[in-house]
């Protein structure tokens, strides 16, 4: 270990994560604006220092190992670290920029986020969001790896975990929405038994919410549907929802956002099941930026408000 922190450079840490994700190493040198040659060569350096093998190398390119896997995931850690090292230090520099990466769920997207942000960028007008969508599945990996700062949205479900902190900010429960003129849309009492037929549009499987829509038909005696088009793109959903009679379902911030605008209407019907909490996941022990503080403290805020005008749940 000690060998390694002396003599193991960034420049190693990038090229092993350049080989890993161009798979060759010609896209290597090419990406680090270098020979091939050198390359592999500082690749025979990194493979001494490290006394493993890190890639085979095969007909198609390279593949890495367990060893390569492993040392690939650490130096994009340090990597990113070193990047939020660099933005921490600017922000403490100036105090109205910064940097922060944030992944949000559907359920945040509506109101919460955007009016944390809005309020953050009047305080902080130069900094820069990134903000990333997605399932929990794929934004919690990047949480723990350091690619992301923090995640908002639907609380995990697995509450054990000892490597992020879960801080609960206000309720959630999603609706089943339609078309404005869908035929569902002009009753005044539905049943979910009324559904079964329609065409869908649900998070993909693997996603808390769906397990939770599919925990409210099984209550009520019935099979959840299996043939929905699977997908958490707001814009992609809204696009299939208003120009056919699909049956799609959005947190209540969303549902009622689209509902006001006219061009969609929530029905009637109650997926109970769905109702869980809305807040912040952040890496354990992580030392968050002035930046990350910052929007933190304007999402308590506006959470706050949301559950104070009762919007956020019937």
């Amino acid at each position: 270990m000690k060998l390694l922190a002396s003599r193991l450079t960034i420049r190693h840490l990038r090229m092993v994560v350049a080989i890993l994700e161009e798979g060759n190493l010609v896209g290597a040198a090419k990406r680090l604006n270098m020979t091939q040659s050198a390359v592999t060569k500082a690749l025979q350096e990194i493979e001494a220092l490290t006394r493993s093998k890190l890639f085979d190398r095969t007909n198609r390119g390279v593949v890495p190992t367990i060893f390569g896997e492993t040392l690939a995931e650490h130096a994009r850690f340090i990597i990113t670290q070193l990047g939020h090292a660099e933005e921490h230090l600017a922000d403490l520099r100036d105090g109205t920029g910064g940097r922060i990466a944030i992944g949000t769920l559907l359920s945040a997207s509506a109101e919460l986020l955007p009016g944390a942000i809005a309020r953050l960028r009047r305080e902080r007008p130069r900094i820069v969001v990134r903000i990333v969508d997605g399932t929990g599945d794929v934004l919690v990996p990047a949480l723990r790896s350091g690619e992301l700062d923090l995640v908002v949205g639907r609380l995990s479900e697995h509450r054990e975990r000892q490597d992020v902190i879960q801080e609960t900010l206000m309720d959630d429960m999603a609706c089943v929405v339609a078309r404005s003129g869908h035929p569902l849309a002009e009753r005044e009492s539905l049943a979910l038994a009324d559904l079964i037929g329609w065409d869908w549009i649900l998070p993909p499987q693997e996603t808390s919410l769906r397990r939770q829509i599919d925990i409210a038909f099984r209550l009520e005696g019935l099979e959840p549907p299996a043939h929905a088009v699977e997908s958490v793109s707001l814009l992609t959903n809204r696009g299939l929802l208003v120009n056919a009679d699909y049956l799609g379902v959005l947190p209540i911030q969303a549902a009622r956002r689209e509902a006001a605008s006219g061009v969609m209407s929530v029905l009637p019907v109650s997926l109970g099941a769905t109702r869980r909490s809305i807040g912040i996941t952040t890496r354990a022990n992580a030392r968050l930026s002035p930046a990350a503080k910052e929007l933190i403290e304007m999402l308590r805020e506006v959470a706050a408000e949301l559950t104070a005008a009762g919007s956020h749940l019937d």
